[in-house]
């Protein structure tokens, strides 16, 4: 009977472990760009969540390098059921998962919420999480193109720095200037090879163009905007302003106190700070933005849910809550160069006001919320090459290998190929 008693006792303790173990559900997540900016702040995240969750762990695929790699494994996986619980995609790759039933449509989860509209999620912020009607993902990391300035380089050519170039004529004429007056330095380069074809995007969309007609069966990025865009391109590197140099080489000419004028992502704000250290002093401004119907395109990325498993949705839903709520923004805001999806500690004291505060640099994105437009995604199954094929005719013109007219009309016809596929 002791036997007995002492086995029945060993069995419920063992039953009694594997429903604990049964309850505590570890979410697979993953996300791309990791030695750039996140791996850090991924790690940070995860450490708070737990801690808050206990019921829940986070485990982390090997990252990815960029957008376009974080969406092709995700596509693989999805074939072979590997698919991450939570994945963090750029804001550019949603479409293919919500037109290949992958995205889960977050907006139950979101009715299920009390006074989901007292969390700080703005429509206008919302609305670069939805696709088609679906809200296929929640802002995390948000950023706009923005241009960084040596301020000692371009005060020497005569700028002002509480008045700033508004247009890229004027840019490059100050870019030509300061190379003209500080010996030894290079003008400006572009970040043309951003991921996405993001800052081909930014200069089309600052004008108030678009990239397909309405019906989005017809290339629209060759029409006057487009032509006066890409002749802006070619602007740059006409008088060797710009050099056809990697986005990686720029940047360190432009640390190391060598070259005046830099245009890129936010994102990328923290990093080179940190890399310029006491150098010289450095500002940003706004992206040139043309009329009243001219716009900037958010870059970054939003999370994802992927899982179809109720409870682990459940756990899901919580993790993406808690990372793009106001701790998980104030975290990813202060060791990056993105902006929160979040606006609840934008204002809040003892969020990140008294941070922009003492960065205005980081602020300079914030306020080209006004103009904040999506960035777009190419349809159909052709919409990963169509981006290559944009890319592979932008280098023509960096590299001079064609005009900039040329080169343009060569994207355009390849382009609209794709898209009858």
């Amino acid at each position: 009977m002791k036997h007995l008693v002492i086995s029945s006792l060993l069995a419920g303790l063992s039953l009694g472990s594997g429903m604990a173990t049964a309850a505590k559900i570890e979410l697979i997540v993953d996300y791309p760009l990791p030695e750039v900016v996140f791996n850090p702040v991924h790690q940070e995240l995860a450490k708070r969540f737990t801690e808050k969750f206990p019921d829940y762990s986070v485990k982390f695929r090997a990252p990815t390098t960029d957008y376009e790699s974080a969406a092709q494994q995700a596509l693989r996986h999805a074939v072979t059921n590997q698919l991450a619980d939570v994945s963090f995609q750029g804001l550019n790759r949603q479409r293919v998962f919500v037109d290949r039933n992958i995205a889960v449509d977050l907006t139950p989860f979101i009715k299920s919420e009390p006074d989901w509209e007292k969390r700080g999620y703005s429509d206008s912020l919302m609305s670069l999480g939805q696709v088609n009607g679906i809200q296929s993902g929640i802002g995390f990391s948000l950023s706009t193109p923005i241009v960084y300035y040596n301020a000692d380089l371009i005060t020497k050519a005569g700028a002002k720095l509480d008045d700033l170039p508004k247009t890229w004529d004027d840019i490059i004429a100050l870019a030509d200037q300061s190379k003209s007056v500080n010996p030894g330095t290079y003008g400006l380069h572009y970040d043309w090879e951003i991921t996405g074809n993001w800052l081909w995007q930014s200069m089309v969309f600052s004008k108030g163009g678009q990239m397909l007609d309405d019906a989005e069966e017809k290339v629209a990025f060759d029409d006057a905007i487009g032509q006066e865009s890409i002749e802006q391109l070619g602007r740059m590197v006409a008088n060797d302003t710009m050099q056809n140099y990697s986005y990686s080489e720029a940047q360190q000419l432009f640390v190391s106190g060598k070259m005046a004028v830099l245009s890129s992502s936010t994102s990328r704000l923290t990093g080179i700070e940190k890399q310029i250290g006491d150098r010289f002093r450095m500002v940003t401004g706004y992206f040139p933005v043309y009329g009243k119907d001219g716009r900037v395109p958010a870059g970054g990325n939003v999370a994802m849910m992927f899982t179809k498993n109720p409870e682990r949705q459940k756990a899901a839903w919580e993790y993406i809550k808690f990372v793009t709520g106001p701790e998980g923004a104030v975290v990813m805001t202060k060791n990056t160069g993105y902006f929160p999806a979040n606006m609840l500690p934008i204002e809040d004291p003892d969020g990140l006001k008294g941070f922009y505060d003492a960065n205005p640099n980081q602020y300079t994105a914030v306020k080209q919320l006004p103009w904040l437009t999506g960035w777009y995604a190419f349809p159909g199954e052709n919409g990963l090459k169509i981006t290559d094929v944009i890319n592979d005719n932008l280098q023509t013109v960096f590299d001079k290998s064609a005009q900039p007219q040329a080169a343009l009309k060569n994207m355009s016809q390849e382009v609209q190929k794709l898209l009858k596929r």
